[in-house]
């Protein structure tokens, strides 16, 4: 079964809607500036790299699909699609 496009956009997004939360957070004065400012830049890329991650694990075609690329049969255009 292909999961659908809004599980593969949550994936990607919820790890930087988590670190805009943080900054939202260290401007509001919840957190303070100073005292999280190398963690941030940490944080950061850690998010970014936990994306990625998320993207590779759990993003793409199931195990085992063939994508089939798109072509002309019987004189009809076929879209690409995994089967």
């Amino acid at each position: 079964m292909i999961r659908p496009v809004a599980t593969e956009i949550a994936l990607f997004v919820t790890p930087f809607a988590i670190y805009a939360a943080f900054l939202i957070a260290t401007r509001a004065g919840v957190l303070d500036a100073e005292a999280w400012s190398m963690r941030r830049v940490v944080i950061s890329l850690i998010l970014v790299v936990g994306s990625f991650v998320l993207l590779a694990q759990f993003g793409g075609a199931p195990p085992g699909s063939t994508y089939v690329p798109a072509h002309v049969e019987d004189g009809k255009f076929v879209p690409g699609s995994t089967k």
